[in-house]
């Protein structure tokens, strides 16, 4: 009877978090921080500018966006930014204005022009503004999968460097784009070539470190990504022009190119497609970093020619293990399940998650202050993520976490208004919940499957999930037929969420699995276990 080759017991061997490993989280955290701004910098480049109506009649040389003493003449009210009243004469008086009809404004006096807003005179068409977020998650419909597909046939380390370059020419052409047609076509494309990089890197951190460390290790990226949205908002902040600001956060992720050479491939991805003398090679230079020494058998293991290699599940057949993994989880109807319920967490995730995020930036006060500190606010939530999950188990965290997102949603439209504390107490719980079940379903769904298709299933999950990202920039249009009817739709896929969890396996203590069969029977090893 061959031997299983155990990657789980190895890393105990050599160190679950060691130097080696902190040595390429190091890396790995730099472009998660990354992915962060290239996943968000549109929210500043297109964010809101106020504007109004210009009043050739009353204008001064060079208009001013404060109005002085006339607005009142010649505006609606204050709030008005897309019509004006009607003029009677050519001067700027009070009886120049017809007080009973207006007429829509043909050109705009914008407060600054930081933004495209301004710059492509998009004002009073505000659904150009948000199409920008639309056509940036768009792309990552695309490029989910075909990252996906890079990294499970080509290595987890060429799909990272594709991704954490490819968007620098796309940014840096960007930042030059003399229309908003082209602006948006090269937020598409950076998105596509781009849009990966969060799973790539999740992935290949999460693949390094042994199963003791995977919490700890997938909170890190979840915090750094935190991390990477409070530095997009402070450069925003400081370099407030759009150009500008996307030329310096864009241009310096060319050094990504040296990851190639710096980064090591994925011992657990090298090991499922046979190459076993490379996995073997990092193996020794990661216990040489972490001063561990190897036993005798993982050693004889490690050194056998390849053809004495023992294959890592005996009962597979070779017919089996040349069909496409594609098929075999379409063909098995747990695995199919398991997509279909991980799909739907994923969809919640963003939804609720963008839902809550995106208006940050409207609310009173700085719009950049306002961003840093909902993100921040992410934080405690992969904190107590990774506090609970190896304690209490991958289901039951992640369900709290879901059932009281969902129960503190539903509960502010039923805080009067007056109470405003209460209401943004509880705005602020549901965002610190969203993230602890996104940092946990993460893990979770990358345990769920087998090491064969662990980034493609994970891809297509993070795919489908961006439906929710979609339709979160729309939930505003909803308060127009029911003020609260966003919350209670939040409130309601979270509190779903929470219960789906009951239908899936625990995987607390389990090890990844390598195969379609072993994902199979997770189930089985747990109740034997028990």
């Amino acid at each position: 009877m061959a031997v299983i080759v155990d990657l789980d017991a190895i890393l105990l061997e050599l160190g679950q978090f060691g130097r080696y490993q902190i040595r390429n989280y190091c890396f790995i955290m730099v472009v998660i921080l990354m992915s962060a701004v290239y996943n968000s910098q549109y929210i500043f480049s297109a964010g809101e500018v106020p504007y109004r109506c210009a009043v050739p009649e009353c204008e001064s040389s060079p208009s001013e966006f404060v109005t002085g003493n006339w607005g009142p003449w010649a505006l609606p009210d204050e709030s008005a930014s897309c019509e004006r009243l009607v003029p009677t004469a050519q001067e700027c008086a009070p009886s120049s204005f017809n007080a009973n009809e207006t007429k829509r404004c043909t050109s705009w006096i914008y407060e600054n022009h930081n933004t495209i807003v301004a710059e492509f005179d998009l004002a009073c068409e505000e659904w150009k503004r948000t199409l920008v977020g639309t056509i940036h998650v768009a792309g990552l419909f695309g490029a989910l999968p075909v990252t996906a597909f890079i990294s499970d046939a080509y290595g987890r380390r060429t799909a990272l460097v594709i991704t954490a370059v490819c968007p620098v020419l796309m940014g840096i052409i960007r930042s030059f784009s003399n229309s908003y047609i082209m602006y948006l076509c090269f937020e598409f494309l950076d998105s596509l070539v781009g849009g990966g990089l969060y799973s790539t890197g999740f992935i290949l951190a999460l693949e390094m470190v042994g199963l003791d460390r995977r919490v700890l290790g997938g909170n890190l990226v979840s915090s750094t990504y935190a991390l990477g949205q409070v530095l997009t908002a402070g450069v925003a902040w400081l370099v407030p022009y759009w150009r500008t600001y996307t030329r310096v956060i864009y241009a310096p992720s060319v050094i990504f190119i040296t990851y190639y050479w710096l980064l090591e491939e994925s011992i657990r991805w090298l090991l499922s497609k046979g190459r076993n003398k490379e996995a073997a090679r990092i193996i020794f230079k990661a216990a040489k970093m972490n001063r561990k020494k190897l036993s005798a058998d993982t050693i004889k293991l490690l050194t056998e020619e390849p053809e004495k290699l023992p294959q890592i599940d005996e009962k597979a057949p070779i017919e089996e293990n040349k069909r496409s993994i594609l098929m075999q989880v379409i063909k098995s109807r747990k695995l199919m399940f398991r997509l279909l319920v991980c799909s739907f967490w994923w969809i919640t995730l963003t939804f609720v998650y963008y839902g809550l995020s995106i208006n940050s930036v409207s609310l009173a006060g700085s719009s950049y202050l306002n961003y840093i500190l909902t993100s921040l606010v992410e934080i405690p939530g992969y904190c107590i993520s990774g506090l609970t999950l190896d304690r209490f188990g991958r289901k039951s965290c992640t369900m709290t976490a879901f059932i009281i997102c969902g129960l503190s949603l539903v509960a502010i439209p039923f805080v009067p208004v007056s109470i405003l504390w209460l209401q943004t107490t509880l705005n602020m719980l549901g965002k610190l919940c969203i993230s602890m079940a996104m940092s946990s379903v993460y893990i979770y769904t990358g345990e769920l499957f087998p090491t064969q298709a662990r980034h493609s299933m994970l891809g297509t999950c993070s795919m489908i999930g961006r439906i929710g990202a979609l339709v979160a920039p729309q939930t505003p249009l909803l308060m127009a037929y029911m003020e609260a009817l966003p919350y209670l739709l939040f409130g309601g896929m979270a509190g779903t969420s929470g219960l789906l969890m009951l239908l899936t396996p625990e995987t607390l203590k389990a090890h990844l699995p390598d195969t379609i069969e072993q994902a199979e029977n997770m189930e089985k090893k747990k109740v034997a276990a028990e």
